[in-house]
């Protein structure tokens, strides 16, 4: 089957929503842009690692495990709480969306109003994300998804706002756009947790104005069947801060894309993420990182822990366009294989306009260090107790990217609890 074929095929099981002009103007480009570039295939650069036919077929997902959890991860945090159930907002489950200093909505909502603000905003970053690598699966949601968030943040709000995932349908097949604006001055804490359904497609794009901060923190599901491709789109403007970490454990398929633009001086943006997983696990991240301004700061840092056949992917860039100087850029990809089976591939790259910067890459590969672990057995720790703890010690630079030592917690327990599992498999 042609790649345009499968394209129109995957394209009639959705239909364009009825909403404001400006909505649908967005979601028009977007078809178009899907129509005319087709989906991702294996033929594609940024694919050749992952295989997108889970993502672009039609059929049903048809799971045999959910991924259920009664209460959110975070549920020992004071938090402001809200619920999808398989890719639907559940407004029966979740806080009443009233509070001093956000406007929440949902983009069902938002996008029927004819001035809202977010007219500005919607699909805004999934278009600029084509350019120079096209994002198909970014633009199938900006055109279709009808379940998500608007989110305004208008002060420093001190509660983080949970967005808490239940997975019920072993069939479900879930799309969801999140807009998220920070206005100047403001802050916020962004959590996600939960398997959205059993394939989503989900998509944030995320505005942080001058002076701004914005910390995002997502655990994704534990099912071992899931399949999920999230897009991370961030724009940031003069002095603001960025910060997110995803924590992706199992799963059959998971493709984590994160585009992020620095257009404004004295800016920085930190991206995390720790991958743990075993036999058909396969996960991706690929993360492209756009200097537009001097003086700014990035850091990438990625780590997965892999075995049983599992495989893990990162291909990263850093982009330092021309009059971007002092900029500092730092990124590590590192795989740990607990077997001979499992396997880790790394694309870093560099492209560099500016001659007055510090930029870096690394990219390691290997296993437990054994003379780490006879230190450890040598002084009476159990042999499976001084891997738990090294698998950990190489994880933690990641973990350090998040700002909240309370969730620092809530993922080291998430990660032994791992382990623990897969002593008993």
């Amino acid at each position: 089957m042609s790649k345009i074929n499968q394209t129109e095929q995957k394209i009639n099981c959705y239909s364009l929503p009825i909403e404001s002009n400006w909505a649908v103007e967005a979601r028009t480009n977007a078809l178009t842009w899907l129509q005319t570039n087709g989906l991702p295939s294996k033929r594609d650069e940024y694919w050749k690692y992952t295989n997108p036919s889970c993502f672009n077929s039609i059929k049903e997902p048809e799971r045999n495990e959910i991924d259920y959890v009664g209460n959110s991860i975070f549920e020992k945090l004071n938090r402001i709480n809200i619920v999808f159930i398989d890719g639907y907002f559940d407004s029966s489950k979740s806080d009443e969306l009233l509070f001093e200093g956000i406007e929440i909505e949902t983009i069902g909502e938002a996008n029927q109003k004819d001035n809202h603000w977010s007219a500005d905003c919607f699909g805004i970053l999934e278009k600029s994300s084509q350019f120079p690598v096209e994002r198909t699966l970014a633009s199938l949601n900006t055109a279709f998804a009808v379940q998500g968030l608007a989110i305004k943040i208008t002060d420093k709000i001190d509660k983080p706002i949970s967005i808490t995932y239940l997975h019920t349908n072993k069939t479900s097949d879930a799309l969801i756009h999140h807009v998220i604006k920070v206005e100047k001055d403001a802050s916020v804490t962004i959590l996600e947790s939960g398997g959205v359904a059993s394939r989503s497609n989900s998509l944030m794009e995320v505005f942080v104005g001058e002076n701004a901060e914005f910390d995002h923190v997502r655990i994704q599901g534990r099912s071992h069947e899931k399949i999920a491709v999230t897009h991370f789109f961030a724009d940031l403007l003069k002095d603001s801060s960025m910060k997110s970490f995803s924590l992706t454990v199992n799963g059959e398929s998971t493709r984590n894309e994160y585009v992020i633009d620095i257009n404004g001086e004295n800016t920085k943006a930190h991206i995390g993420g720790a991958a743990v997983g075993d036999y058909s696990f396969s996960q991706d991240d690929t993360v492209f990182v756009s200097h537009n301004s001097p003086n700014c700061e990035s850091r990438q840092v990625f780590k997965k822990v892999l075995r049983n056949g599992a495989k893990g992917v990162f291909q990263g860039k850093i982009l330092v366009k021309e009059g971007a100087q002092k900029t500092d850029g730092y990124q590590i990809s590192q795989g740990l294989l607990l077997d001979d089976d499992s396997n880790f591939l790394a694309k870093p790259e560099l492209e560099i306009y500016a001659d007055d910067v510090i930029c870096s890459h690394g990219s390691t590969c290997g296993e437990i260090d054994n003379n780490a672990l006879f230190y450890l057995t040598s002084r009476g720790i159990p042999v499976a107790e001084a891997q738990d703890m090294l698998v950990l010690a190489f994880l933690n630079e990641a973990i350090e990217e998040i700002s909240d030592e309370n969730i620092k917690e809530i993922i080291g327990i998430l990660l032994k609890d791992w382990m623990v599992k897969r002593h008993k498999s």
